[in-house]
């Protein structure tokens, strides 16, 4: 069994420094860098592309709305046609620093709202895969696995995209498949032996416990772990060791999807 490890990096911002890109990537396969939209400069961009070659981790490019203050993860009342140039222009900008380094982007995953209004919205999940197309067909279209991404994943296919399916073993899933609020309590998972389990049972089992018990199938290809929550390194490290003990290969997606 085949599996990626996908982490969200390149968050700090000027003075501020936000998750542990360092300590963590020498445990991922896939580093999602922030293309300063929501977060992220272009020196931060070019440190994070350098940290990813350094430990040949895969380059891709993590996309969000224009809301530094909010992190990103407000919704907000853009036009398809705003929507898709945001898209381009924080590829484009990744995309440089990655050739800059002898890299290519090999894979997009919107942020935050971006990526949950997508989810429900086949329109935005339309202007966002136009957008990747147009900039190279070969890139791989990160989608929320299991039935509640189909809008996401039916576009990206019916454009040409190759589609990842992703799940999150460190966030809490509702019963009909999406990832509860993080300002509810208990979105966000800090147990590494609960959130390696989880792991584990997406790899292996295809399936996810939502907060009342039901049980969702997807087959994920990526599993998405967060950098700046409380012990996040011992988190990424018990996941991939529990992964990696139990026979399923962790590797990058554009080796295998």
């Amino acid at each position: 069994m085949k599996i990626d490890m996908n982490c969200d990096m390149g968050e700090s911002f000027g003075a501020y420094k936000l998750g542990l890109d360092e300590e963590v990537i020498q445990y991922i396969t896939s580093a999602n860098i922030a293309c300063g939209y929501h977060a992220g400069d272009p020196l931060v961009m070019e440190r994070t592309v350098l940290l990813a070659k350094e430990h040949g981790v895969s380059v891709g490019a993590h996309p969000g709305f224009p809301d530094l203050i909010g992190f990103g993860r407000r919704n907000m009342d853009a036009t398809l046609p705003e929507v898709k140039a945001y898209i381009t222009y924080q590829l484009g900008a990744l995309q440089a620093f990655a050739k800059a380094q002898g890299l290519k982007v090999e894979h997009v995953k919107p942020h935050g709202a971006l990526y949950l209004m997508a989810v429900e919205d086949e329109k935005m999940s339309e202007a966002i895969v136009e957008a990747i197309a147009s900039v190279d067909e070969s890139l791989i279209f990160v989608a929320l696995a299991g039935a509640k991404g189909e809008k996401m994943t039916k576009i990206g296919e019916k454009i040409g995209l190759r589609v990842a399916y992703e799940a999150f073993p460190d966030r809490a899933y509702t019963p009909d498949g999406t990832l509860v609020s993080r300002r509810q309590p208990g979105a966000v998972i800090k147990d590494p032996a609960v959130v390696a389990r989880r792991a584990l049972m997406m790899a292996k089992e295809g399936k996810v416990v939502a907060v009342d018990g039901t049980e969702i199938p997807f087959r994920p290809e990526t599993l998405c772990v967060h950098g700046d929550t409380p012990g996040a390194v011992n988190l990424v490290k018990e996941i991939r060791e529990t992964l990696t003990e139990a026979g399923v290969e962790v590797i990058p997606l554009s080796r295998f999807v």
